[in-house]
């Protein structure tokens, strides 16, 4: 993925044109609405009305009308990453900055959504846009929060019984699971001697439980269970009994889970779902491994994280 960091100097632009116009009068604040229109390109900005000049009012009105002058039409300039995602990327930074009020992020998005849901081409673009920058846990946007207001503004633009609201619904509901303090999504697994056991009764050593959802045939999955494998930080604090492992095969081939159990630590709890939780979509599986820490009662303490932040979180609480 390609990332641009254009955004902030947007957000400053915005600003400095604010304090320009107070203090140099109608001159420059004819200068300032032209420099709001020009930056990364040349995406069309739109231009902020003179009289608008608070930066909070100013940044509202950039966001809520950000794609008012955007052509989704335009099959070429669509395409134009250099325009059209360094445009997306700006504007997300700017939603993303910690500062903007959730009222005008679901605005800007259901302007925006509004923009393109009825082209083709423009939709495919955007959405996919959208996944990559807000859905993908390697992106340096990844925020499920916004993802949701974005899906939830789609949904809002769909007509009812259009096949695309599906597909929408299905993630909405998926990342509105599981989120860190939410109870976990029970469900069963069986282990190697065909005994059947619940999330909800495991037991956590240590108030903790390290719940890793794998698949062996998984490039990834190799590569971070090896690292887990290996970790003697990890490996001691199980031992120590401050935290259990939990390890679920999701992928329901029970051939390949059983020839790989050899390869996993005997410390570890092994089971397989028999597909229990891709077919039931109980947890979100993008990303694998994926990858929950649990407190003793089944909350989730850490959702979807990276085995470097888990093992962080053990070492702190080891202190």
């Amino acid at each position: 993925m390609k990332t641009f960091f254009y955004g902030l100097i947007l957000l400053t632009i915005v600003l400095v044109s604010c304090r320009n116009n107070q203090n140099s009068g109608k001159s420059g604040t004819a200068k300032s609405a032209a420099a709001d229109t020009v930056l990364a390109g040349s995406f069309p900005f739109p231009d902020i009305p003179v009289a608008i000049t608070s930066p909070e009012e100013r940044k509202e009105w950039m966001l809520t009308h950000y794609w008012s002058k955007f052509n989704f039409a335009d099959t070429t300039l669509v395409n134009n990453r250099d325009i059209t995602e360094q445009g997306f990327v700006n504007f997300i930074a700017l939603i993303a900055d910690g500062t903007t009020p959730e009222d005008i992020i679901r605005k800007s998005f259901a302007n925006w959504c509004a923009a393109f849901v009825n082209n083709s081409h423009a939709y495919d673009v955007m959405t996919s846009n959208a996944d990559s920058y807000f859905y993908d846990a390697n992106s340096p946007y990844y925020n499920e929060t916004l993802y949701g207001y974005y899906l939830e503004a789609m949904l809002g633009c769909l007509p009812d019984g259009d096949a695309r609201r599906t597909q929408m619904k299905y993630k909405l509901d998926l990342i509105r699971r599981n989120n860190v303090g939410d109870k976990a999504t029970d469900f069963a697994y069986w282990l190697s001697d065909g005994t059947r056991h619940k999330l909800s009764a495991t037991k956590a050593a240590g108030d903790r439980l390290l719940l890793v959802f794998y698949d062996p045939d998984c490039e990834s999955c190799h590569e971070v269970l090896g690292q887990m494998i290996s970790d003697k930080v990890l490996a001691d604090a199980v031992a120590s009994r401050r935290v259990s492992v939990l390890a679920v095969y999701t992928e329901g081939d029970d051939g390949v889970w059983r020839s790989s159990l050899g390869d996993m630590p005997p410390s570890w709890t092994v089971g397989t779902d028999r597909l229990a939780v891709k077919e039931g979509a109980l947890y979100d599986l993008k990303a694998m491994p994926a990858i929950y820490l649990l407190d003793g009662s089944g909350r989730v303490l850490m959702k979807d994280a990276r085995y470097g932040d888990v093992r962080k979180a053990l070492g702190s609480a080891a202190e």
